[in-house]
């Protein structure tokens, strides 16, 4: 469907149905990690996030640590259970080191809860309240694909990140920041034919709407193809990829991640910067790796994509990728997983207007991926 159906299709919907769980952004996302310490200075490290909280045995928690990174608008928490039979180890025995939780902050968590489980979201934590000298923070969760979880976050009344979290107000001398700005779109990969059953789910669920969807024609090279939609909010603030594999001749990337992940989840968190020549090259610097597609690429890329603000030869050079929709163009890049498993990887994203996800880049991305998939003997 074009762009321009999409939008009048949306206009048929009520502002009373589209709001019936209105969302203010992502709040943060959570990754359950064998080791936070050691992954925090990664993160602080290599991505520039500094270090603002902190929970674990010294502010009273016994059976887990937590570090609070953050830079610009993104907030990620690392967390690594601290006891034998702490249910974080079983999913990291399955799962490995990735994305548990993807927090959304509402106004009223209580309502977010009540809408969703009765219209079929499975809860995990009912709502839940605490006060403490900083104020009251509420939060409530329901599960979605696989083990991911969205917990409701209502943090209006409160100051700092949350109870039992130590704040860290002090200049990070590791953190080197890149320019990461905040959370572009978070992707989700789930198994064959269930594309269209969690599309559903977010519609139903969470009343949001289609955004944009690819089919194998779309996203496919001579050996590996995937089906994907994005789902957006009513405002369009928070917008969610869902992939499916779809047949090919060999393996796609779908199919390695849910392999390597046990499971669907969430396979790559892409986040904007307003200027990603010098997001990458600190982020190079900085020892962040990033696919790379052939230099071909970038010939008579102009005239593919019409005329663009950066110089072609720096876009070449840290292989950054450009595409264009009717609104403007993109520019993307990607890492290459940042853990041991080929499983969760990062996106670049810098929208000089463009609403697109990068459909013209979708060959030349995926033959990228398939190279590394090779060198892994997963393809």
């Amino acid at each position: 469907m074009a762009q321009a159906e999409l939008v009048a299709e949306r206009a048929k919907t009520s502002p009373k149905e589209q709001d019936f769980l209105p969302l203010k952004g992502i709040d943060h996302i959570e990754f359950y990690v064998g080791n936070a310490k050691q992954s925090a200075y990664y993160y602080r490290s290599a991505f520039g996030f500094k270090l603002t909280g902190y929970a674990g045995l010294e502010t009273g928690l016994r059976d887990r640590a937590s570090y609070v990174l953050e830079q610009g608008k993104v907030r990620l928490i690392l967390t690594t259970p601290l006891t034998q039979d702490h249910p974080i180890n079983a999913m990291l025995n399955k799962h490995g080191d990735g994305v548990s939780v993807i927090a959304i902050e509402v106004d009223d968590v209580e309502r977010s809860f009540r809408e969703t489980t009765k219209r079929g979201a499975i809860g995990v934590q009912e709502p839940r309240e605490v006060t403490d000298e900083n104020g009251t923070y509420r939060t409530a969760s329901i599960r979605t694909y696989g083990d991911t979880l969205h917990t409701f976050v209502d943090r209006k009344n409160y100051q700092g990140f949350a109870p039992g979290y130590r704040m860290i107000t002090k200049d990070d001398p590791i953190a080197r920041p890149t320019g990461l700005a905040a959370v572009d779109h978070i992707v989700g990969n789930v198994g064959w034919n269930e594309m269209d059953t969690w599309v559903k789910w977010y519609e139903e669920v969470m009343g949001f709407h289609l955004f944009v969807s690819f089919d194998d024609k779309d996203i496919s090279t001579e050996y590996s193809a995937l089906m994907s939609k994005v789902v957006a909010s009513g405002s369009e603030k928070i917008k969610f990829p869902i992939n499916e594999p779809a047949n090919g001749k060999k393996k796609s990337q779908i199919e390695e991640y849910i392999e390597w992940y046990n499971g669907p989840g969430a396979q790559h968190i892409a986040i904007a910067t307003g200027n990603i020549i010098e997001s990458v090259t600190k982020l190079t610097e900085q020892g962040v790796e990033f696919l790379k597609v052939p230099s071909s690429y970038y010939q008579d890329l102009e005239s593919r994509v019409g005329r663009i603000n950066e110089p072609v030869d720096e876009l070449a050079k840290l292989g950054i990728l450009v595409d264009r929709d009717d609104d403007g163009y993109m520019l993307q890049i990607f890492t290459k997983p940042v853990e041991d498993r080929p499983t969760l990887f990062f996106e670049i994203i810098q929208r000089r207007g463009g609403r697109s996800f990068g459909k013209g880049n979708f060959k030349a991305l995926f033959e990228a991926i398939e190279r590394e998939q090779q060198l892994r003997g997963n393809l």
